[in-house]
């Protein structure tokens, strides 16, 4: 069956790599359960995209349906660096998607590719508003953990004290999670935030939550099972993680901004377990000061490593990160310094040990499913929340720090400790077999008939049951015309 005779469903994703990857992981799941999928984002992302991961204009067959990709223009220069500053940016992308979706939509019902649903990532709430006015149902992929989503829930609605300018000490308790110390909570809601435009971004998708008739979330039922029972009760929740394992569909289509250096065959030279796998994700920016003591750090452990420096953005008004002077020299083949890795296969390697990350929750979810143990260092936002539950609930991490606001330079001896504490002795050894036990837990989650599994499966269902007779109304400035109910092909 071809692809035009699919149910379509439109992904639209904010242009960060943590946002695209869930986003494009979800794309590919609903197409291997017999959707079209077109996925879309802005060029100034989707030339890097192309580049990095060799995505081509025809529709990729991936299971039982189709993957698509459809970049827009965002209405900047590619070189823009008002992009880099998410107060001006957002209202930038709202404005030009509010005019530019609709007609989009209206072309491929031209084609004959009527869109039967819109699913966006948080950052850009105003997508729901495009299906809403189209009279079209639309979805959000919520990217963090059920227990940060509940976080901002109750912040928004002001149902539990947070820490504030008069307090800003306070633990929070939420239901059906542990408490949280002052710097635990998401950091964007903590007073002093230097980031109050992310607390912006996040909560203005709060506002809108009674448009998206589901709430996909990239977790899985038994690892937050307590709290995504009660969010359930605030919002239609679906949980449908890992979203990066795709039993039915090991497709090559990827999201990566930039291609992945190659270290997988200087990982098949390394014993079991001997290599640390050290990454910050794709924003965090250490100090320099930082940087020459994590190296000081490995250096004196004797551990085997591949650490992802990734430089900064070009716009981003920061410095290039560098290596102590003789620091690639004395470590010679027992290290390996790369600007971007395939975190997906070093996680499931078998000679990596453990993973020093940031607890972004693409990373968290990442190591949990690999069976990977982690040293926990976060720095900012929901990664510090992470951090929490990574080590105190999870029970699969060794806290190396506590975030940004601590403003703490963690020590070469600090760094030595706590690697050789996830890789050497009881304490290792414990958090290994909890890890386990979350690998399996979360393959079984996606596996066919899993909680996720189902959940998908359900949230397919219903995106077919409504796409029948999808009639587009028109808008107020008549970009699109109404469309008598569309009758789709291939739709037993």
């Amino acid at each position: 069956m071809g692809s035009e005779a699919l149910v379509h469903v439109l992904l639209i994703s904010f242009p960060g790599q943590g946002h695209v990857n869930p986003l494009l992981r979800l794309g590919k799941r609903l197409a291997s359960k017999g959707l079209l999928v077109t996925f879309s984002t802005p060029e100034s992302i989707g030339k890097s995209m192309r580049k990095a991961s060799n995505l081509t204009d025809q529709p990729t067959p991936v299971g039982d349906g189709y993957i698509r990709f459809e970049f827009f223009e965002d209405g900047w220069a590619e070189d823009e660096p008002k992009r880099q500053d998410l107060d001006l940016y957002l209202p930038q992308l709202e404005l030009v998607g509010k005019e530019i979706f609709p007609r989009i939509i209206k072309r491929l019902a031209e084609e004959d590719r009527p869109v039967s649903c819109l699913i966006n990532n948080p950052f850009i709430p105003w997508v729901s508003d495009v299906a809403a006015d189209l009279g079209l149902p639309s979805a959000m992929l919520w990217v963090q953990s059920c227990a940060c989503f509940s976080a901002y829930y109750h912040y928004c609605h002001g149902l539990v004290p947070f820490p504030s300018e008069a307090e800003p000490f306070i633990d929070v308790q939420l239901p059906c999670m542990p408490l949280l110390k002052y710097d635990e909570v998401p950091s964007f809601l903590y007073p002093t935030t230097p980031y109050p435009f992310l607390r912006r971004a996040i909560l203005g998708q709060y506002k809108n939550l009674d448009k998206p008739f589901c709430v996909l979330m990239d977790t899985f039922d038994e690892l937050e099972h307590e709290i995504i029972e009660f969010a359930s009760k605030l919002c239609p929740i679906k949980p449908v993680g890992p979203l990066f394992k795709n039993p039915k569909a090991t497709s090559a289509v990827r999201g990566d901004f930039m291609k992945a250096d190659d270290c997988i065959e200087w990982l098949d030279s390394k014993p079991p377990s001997s290599v640390v796998y050290i990454s910050f994700g794709s924003v965090v920016y250490l100090k320099q000061e930082q940087v020459d003591e994590i190296a000081y750090g490995l250096l004196n452990s004797g551990i085997s490593f591949i650490w992802v420096m990734k430089p900064p953005h070009k716009d981003a008004g920061l410095e290039l990160l560098v290596l102590p002077d003789g620091f690639l020299e004395k470590v010679g083949d027992n290290g390996k310094v790369v600007q971007w890795s395939p975190q997906e296969q070093i996680l499931d390697h078998p000679s990596t040990a453990c993973f020093v990350t940031h607890c972004g929750w693409n990373s968290t979810m990442e190591a949990l499913t690999s069976g990977m143990p982690v040293v926990a260092f976060p720095q900012w936002g929901d990664q510090v929340t992470d951090a929490k539950y990574l080590v105190d609930v999870f029970k699969v991490g060794v806290r190396m720090c506590r975030g940004e606001a601590e403003d703490k330079i963690i020590t070469r001896d600090e760094v030595e400790k706590c690697l050789l504490e996830a890789m050497k002795g009881p304490k290792a050894a414990e958090m290994k077999q909890n890890a386990l036990k979350w690998k399996a837990a979360a393959l079984a989650a996606v596996e066919e008939g899993g909680s996720s599994d189902r959940n998908l499966q359900e949230f397919v269902d219903e995106v077919r049951r409504r796409s029948v007779g999808v009639t587009y109304k028109s808008t107020a400035n008549k970009v699109v015309e109404v469309v008598d109910s569309v009758p789709l092909a291939g739709h037993a």
